[in-house]
């Protein structure tokens, strides 16, 4: 009896460990995906970063210029795999002040980032404004 006793207690142990492992394979599982996730998220804000400060350095560049002329450069940053388009036009008759008088030398600054990414083309786009005269002494 006590034989037969100890054969279905063995038994019911091996079940337990069966549905443990079970467990733990699900939760493992579940772990291995968030980290994936995480890493997958850490990777497109990493990515982000990146494309937002070419864009600023750009826009800064521009900025920077003493004088402003019309006009669309390209720049080719070939170890990023980018294309970045520089475009400086006037506007004309676009702004007015709290008067309503036209702001006159006012010029919009638009640079463009293109780059392929998994297979997709992909495009950003940051724009600015300056006074034409800026770094002009009076």
């Amino acid at each position: 009896m006590t034989s037969r006793a100890s054969r279905a207690r063995r038994g019911f142990l091996l079940l337990e460990v069966v549905i443990a492992l079970a467990i733990f394979g699900i939760a493992a599982t579940a772990l291995a995906v968030a980290f994936h996730r995480m890493a997958q998220s850490a990777d497109l804000a990493q990515n982000e970063m990146r494309i937002t400060r070419i864009l600023e350095s750009a826009l800064n560049e521009t900025l920077s210029l003493p004088t402003l002329e019309e006009g669309t450069t390209s720049q080719v940053l070939a170890e990023r795999g980018m294309e970045i388009d520089t475009k400086i036009e006037l506007m004309k008759d676009e702004l007015e002040n709290e008067d309503g008088q036209l702001l006159q030398e006012m010029y919009r600054i638009t640079v463009t980032a293109r780059w392929v990414q998994n297979g997709l083309q992909n495009e950003r786009v940051a724009e600015t404004w300056r006074y034409a005269r800026l770094y002009q002494s009076l």
